[in-house]
């Protein structure tokens, strides 16, 4: 699973603190985190001509 939502937003986003709990639990647990910081290459990259 991949999101763009950083986990520690997650409970603000979900707005349960139970349900938020038992997601994080589940897809957090045994999960391998990168989490990416910089500017996003998408910005550097130029628009190539259609």
């Amino acid at each position: 699973m991949t999101s763009q939502l950083p986990v520690a937003r997650w409970h603000e986003l979900i707005n349960d603190p139970t349900y938020a709990d038992a997601i994080l639990d589940r897809l957090v647990h045994n999960a391998h985190r990168l989490e990416m910081t910089g500017e996003s290459m998408r910005r550097l990259t130029p628009v190539a001509a259609a």
